[in-house]
């Protein structure tokens, strides 16, 4: 069971449908939607991150448990090719529908999101991280040198890489041929794949174009084994 506080915000797993209503209705709002309920909530662990104030509701995400032989009962298989992880030995988790209340921005959220993802990876012994990592907007202009930057240093290993599945994609790491601008890059990184990235994280070669939640994504995935050790330290730090 997740349950931690640090300062102002505190992280805990869903335990009731209304906890679990109450966090589709944060997905709904911050992505724009009527409503954000599907087939894969219920076998799902959701995450809520409260303000300690108010016991406000201001981040939540969801944690699947997948293996190989299972990835493709993954949201992120919808959109991607993964028959290359179906031969991945160790335990994985997806982490998905992650979303921060627009109102309530403030670091300390992400970092203790973050806390209650250690746990959850540490106590179920998971070795890969994985999910879509969204950029706002589907105009691929506005994110170049965030790709270029994606294809020169964080590309998936060859025998991860995910195939293209969807019908709509990007293939930046074929198309670019530009030296990606790193102040730039980060500037357009979404908050939470440049955390993927600070962890060794690695993407798909194309991103997804996603019209029904005007996003683009692309496949992110971090083995536990290979995050810094320093950043394990900060991670753990925060989770303990």
């Amino acid at each position: 069971m997740i349950g931690l506080s640090k300062g102002r915000y505190a992280a805990r797993q869903a335990e009731t449908p209304q906890d679990v209503a109450a966090a589709q209705a944060l997905r709904a709002r911050c992505f724009g939607l009527d409503t954000d309920a599907d087939a894969f909530d219920n076998r799902c662990t959701h995450i809520l991150i409260h303000r300690v104030s108010d016991n406000a509701l201001v981040c939540c995400f969801r944690m699947m448990p997948l293996t190989g032989a299972t990835i493709s009962h993954s949201y992120s298989a919808q959109y991607y090719e993964l028959s290359a992880l179906a031969d991945y030995d160790g335990k994985m988790v997806e982490m998905g529908r992650f979303c921060i209340d627009p109102e309530a921005a403030d670091p300390d959220i992400l970092r203790v999101a973050w806390g209650a993802m250690t746990s959850y990876v540490d106590a179920a012994g998971v070795e890969l991280l994985f999910g879509c990592s969204s950029f706002a907007g589907t105009e691929t202009a506005d994110y170049l040198d965030a790709f270029a930057m994606l294809k020169a240093r964080h590309l998936a290993p060859t025998r991860w890489l995910p195939s293209v599945k969807a019908p709509k994609v990007f293939k930046y790491a074929a198309r670019l041929r530009r030296k990606p601008d790193a102040k730039k890059a980060m500037l357009r990184m979404p908050p939470l794949l440049r955390t993927y990235l600070m962890m060794g994280g690695w993407v798909s070669d194309h991103a997804v174009v996603d019209d029904q939640m005007n996003t683009l994504h692309v496949f992110t995935g971090v083995e536990i084994g290979s995050i810094p050790p320093a950043r394990k330290r900060l991670l753990r730090a925060v989770a303990g």
